[in-house]
């Protein structure tokens, strides 16, 4: 199965007659060519596999990758150009903040729409309603229309709508990027539940670490092809060596093609230690993580740059930002208006704090208050911790478990004399 994009071409089923007409003096000064020419693209290509009923799958793969496209058409929102799509069961889903919904229409409204639009009776709809808005927390604003809801409470609904109302199908789009921690919490406990009654779910995420818990299985996409499909496990694993930079520097040279927009873009980030950009690090030694980015804002505020840290299976080990909460020195620049200008920020990990292992960088440029993503690199770098057996002298032993490996303060004293008759008797 296939789909195929024309650039810059606008599909339609019906076209009104100023779009004729204005096709009609476009159509002279087109640049002419067939499929496969500089003008089209395929997003998916030759793609093909089987999900069984029942089965929880993950989508992973790099932006561009082919994900979304492919929820769409499985959705019926879009026609694959070649090959085809066969689905046997009521299909529900949450591909994006403002599918399925009609703005004019109130919240309750909406829910008997899209219950009535996956073929369901008018009982069963009531018989599920109120669980829905107790799910997402909007009672006081069900008889509101939607166009007036925040992006939270639109995107709360729209999940409780597609989990409850029982589709035999489920796929869903990058939810977990969307809302508060408590809300992410109650969509993965939501996803879990529909999965164990027996339900299909297909679930397309960068969140690694909600992957590995709801989905056994995961297909890895690149360059709209399917690359792998196999246990979550291994496909994870290969999915974060696959974007990640080898070597211990990142720089866009370009701005243009930077991550970011108008207001930021990212300039560089390296990983140093011992005042070298490395690959590796001596797990006695400090490691910094330095960020470079532009900002374009004159008199911005409130900028902060966000790491975090995956393990190997892609588990957020440890996050932190430049904010004042978290900085463990006087932080100078959060509150400041920040020229427009080029800015350096580094976090600095003590020495034996990590344990041995690879760890992935993402890197997030943030704007607080109201929160804003101004521009983010994920997996960009990665580096190996190395343990140089210090800790497993004398004595021996092997790998030490857990994230960290961290030297803390330890004191043995003797407490006092030995009790009489406490020593242990030789048994006869």
């Amino acid at each position: 199965m296939g789909k195929q994009f024309r650039i810059g071409a606008r599909q339609a089923a019906y076209s009104t007659l100023r779009e004729t007409l204005t096709e009609a003096v476009r159509a002279p000064f087109r640049r002419r060519g067939g499929p496969g020419d500089d003008d089209t693209i395929w997003a998916l290509r030759e793609v093909g596999f089987e999900v069984e009923a029942g089965e929880a799958v993950a989508l992973v793969g790099r932006n561009g990758a082919g994900k979304s496209t492919l929820l769409k058409i499985l959705s019926r929102i879009t026609e694959p150009t070649e090959g085809r799509v066969e689905m046997r069961g009521r299909v529900g889903s949450l591909l994006e903040v403002g599918t399925g919904f009609h703005s004019e229409l109130s919240g309750r409204e909406n829910i008997y729409l899209s219950g009535a639009l996956l073929g369901m009776r008018r009982e069963e709809i009531k018989r599920q309603f109120d669980d829905i808005v107790s799910f997402a927390e909007v009672e006081k604003f069900i008889d509101t229309p939607v166009k007036r809801y925040s992006s939270g409470m639109y995107m709360r609904l729209a999940f409780a709508v597609a989990a409850h109302l029982e589709p035999e199908i489920l796929l869903v789009d990058e939810v977990l990027a969307v809302g508060d921690a408590n809300f992410q919490k109650k969509c993965l406990g939501k996803m879990n539940e529909v999965a164990h009654h027996g339900r299909t779910v297909l679930f397309v995420s960068h969140n690694m670490t909600a992957v590995s818990q709801l989905c056994p299985r995961a297909i890895m996409l690149a360059d709209g092809r399917v690359e792998r499909d196999g246990p979550t496990h291994e496909i994870i694993a290969e999915y974060l060596k696959s974007g990640n930079r080898g070597a211990g520097e990142w720089v866009w040279d370009d701005p243009r093609r930077a991550p970011g927009g108008s207001r930021v873009r990212l300039r560089a980030v390296r990983v140093v230690s011992a005042g070298e950009v490395r690959t590796e690090v001596d797990i006695d030694r400090e490691v910094e993580l330095e960020v470079e980015f532009w900002n374009y804002a004159e008199g911005a505020r409130n900028l902060c740059v966000n790491i975090y840290l995956l393990d190997s299976s892609g588990s957020i080990v440890l996050s932190t930002a430049s904010t004042p909460g978290a900085n463990s020195l006087a932080e100078e620049w959060f509150e400041r208006p920040h020229p427009a200008g080029l800015y350096r920020t580094r976090c600095t990990l003590p020495a034996n704090f990590l344990n041995q292992g690879i760890y992935y960088v993402n890197v997030y440029v943030v704007t607080l208050g109201p929160a804003a993503l101004e521009a983010e690199a994920l997996q960009v770098l990665s580096f190996k911790v190395f343990d140089t057996g210090a800790m497993r002298t004398p004595g021996g032993g092997g790998h030490w478990p857990g994230v960290v490996r961290v030297r803390l303060p330890w004191e043995t004293e003797l407490a006092g004399p030995l009790a009489e008759g406490a020593a242990p008797t030789a048994a006869a």
